[in-house]
């Protein structure tokens, strides 16, 4: 049975965009995303996001994808959303992978915004209306520019909110002035996509997030937004202040490379990374051992 949700929080409040766990050769580690999955829930998350980009989709295969969202909600899909990402830059591709996460059992979709080809805004148009046409599973946008070179524009954000089963967007654009409007003018369910932003991000009308620093701070970030939800904007501010040096230290290089190196340090499942990403150096692991440990995480 899915978890409960409602239109407020379609898929909770407190996500993870999950890493995948590889072995040392490199291949899937299917034990390992159970046993990091129950954990992070276990942490304070109602809600993991696998097979997104931190989660290494562009270097997973289609069946590996299916394999883990199966392993992931074997472990706790009666008590988290599990939602898979399934966006790629090929309309056809990404409808097959809806269809494969909905036979898996995925509890949503995570749709990112086509990159390097470049569509314009029609284009985004007819390719989200098609995958939330596709399956009878939510939707939830996500539109983050700084990857894919193209913006979703508040008017197709306000379009694409029309559409029954796209309820959610996952917002990493940077840009509050334009999340205040997509809030108001869409009614969709925001969650940030950029730990930096959270508690601005909720101030303005966010209802949760989707981050990837969770991987070490899921207690204090479940606490974070519960004050916050709770009307404690003095507690929610506080933390969000002392987690302002693991915001930065987790995303001096690239995310995933970070994170899995200090779960690797946290004793977590997560190994090795695939080409084109790479482990951590010395230098890097050391600076994020005193980045973390600035805002009270000791590894």
């Amino acid at each position: 049975m899915a978890p409960t949700s409602t239109p407020e929080t379609p898929f909770g409040r407190a996500l993870t965009a999950m890493v995948t766990p590889f072995t040392a050769d490199g291949s899937l580690d299917l034990e390992g995303a159970l046993r990091l999955a129950v954990h992070l829930v276990d942490a304070g998350n109602d809600g993991l996001v696998v097979n997104g980009t931190t989660g290494e989709s562009p270097t997973t295969t289609d069946a590996e994808k299916a394999a883990l969202v199966r392993a992931v909600l074997e472990a706790v899909g009666d008590r988290a959303h599990v939602v898979a990402g399934v966006g790629t830059n090929d309309t056809h591709h990404t409808l097959e992978l809806a269809r494969e996460a909905e036979r898996a059992g995925a509890h949503g979709l995570l749709v990112v915004t086509p990159y390097y080809n470049k569509p314009p805004q029609e284009g985004l148009y007819r390719h989200f209306t098609a995958v939330a046409d596709a399956t009878g599973l939510p939707v939830m946008l996500y539109d983050i520019p700084g990857r894919s070179g193209v913006p979703i524009a508040t008017e197709t954000i306000v379009r694409l909110a029309e559409h029954p089963r796209i309820v959610a967007n996952k917002d990493a654009k940077g840009d509050l002035a334009a999340a205040s409007w997509g809030i108001a003018r869409s009614g969709l369910a925001w969650y940030s996509g950029d730990d930096m932003l959270n508690l601005p991000l909720l101030s303005v009308g966010a209802v949760g997030f989707v981050s990837v620093v969770a991987h070490v701070v899921a207690a204090e970030l479940r606490v974070m937004v519960d004050a916050f939800v709770a009307g404690d904007m003095t507690k929610a501010t506080e933390i969000h202040q002392r987690l302002l040096p693991v915001f930065t230290g987790m995303f001096r290089t690239q995310g995933v490379i970070t994170t899995k190196a200090a779960l690797n340090l946290m004793g977590l499942p997560a190994g090795p990374l695939r080409l084109p990403l790479v482990e951590a150096d010395e230098a890097e692991i050391a600076q994020l051992r005193r980045d973390l440990a600035d805002g009270g995480v000791h590894l």
